[in-house]
């Protein structure tokens, strides 16, 4: 499949931050945006849903110019891209723009600082509320609507009681909430 140079501009526009570089939480991540994308929970991601969204992550792609990359990777007599066919069209367009760029070691540690990277928008190695709660809308999730119910997020994990999340903390959360792959 080739991707042409208009295409390239349109999604050369995202935000590193949402790239993950570990193969594990890629999966996770995929499955999750899968999901989200997936506004009508049929298990296809129509071309219109995936403008949608692509919208509220500040990537306006005019839908022209989406339809026939995305259109590549449907399979016959469907609707929109199955989960399968997302995850083909992510890995192609990973490949075309990041290929060679990975510098994690694919590691639990690497992972988890991977992650944390999506939060800590402003790279100060710390999560505070308002972060936490633009990447929450930038999914689309209903918990960012209020700051006082993203604080109470913050609270939660936040066993120094500054404020905000830092790595240590991040790490000590995500390991009660994820279960190691065998």
């Amino acid at each position: 499949m080739e991707i042409t140079i208009t295409e390239k501009k349109i999604l050369s526009r995202q935000s590193s931050s949402f790239r993950l570089r570990s193969p594990r939480l890629n999966a996770l991540r995929l499955h999750r945006i899968f999901d989200l994308f997936d506004k009508n929970s049929d298990g296809i991601i129509t071309v219109e849903e995936l403008s949608q969204a692509l919208s509220r992550l500040g990537l306006d792609a005019d839908i022209s110019d989406l339809k026939p990359t995305v259109e590549s990777f449907i399979k016959p007599d469907e609707t929109g891209l199955q989960f399968e066919d997302f995850a083909a069209l992510h890995k192609t367009l990973d490949e075309s723009f990041f290929a060679g760029d990975c510098e994690c070691d694919g590691s639990p540690e690497s992972d988890l600082e991977e992650a944390f990277k999506v939060f800590d928008e402003d790279g100060d190695g710390f999560i505070s509320a308002v972060e936490l709660q633009h990447v929450l809308k930038k999914l689309g999730l209903p918990e960012a609507g209020e700051i006082e119910q993203v604080e109470k997020m913050i609270v939660s994990v936040d066993t120094n009681h500054d404020g905000r999340v830092d790595f240590f903390e991040f790490k000590n959360m995500m390991q009660t909430v994820l279960v190691p792959s065998a």
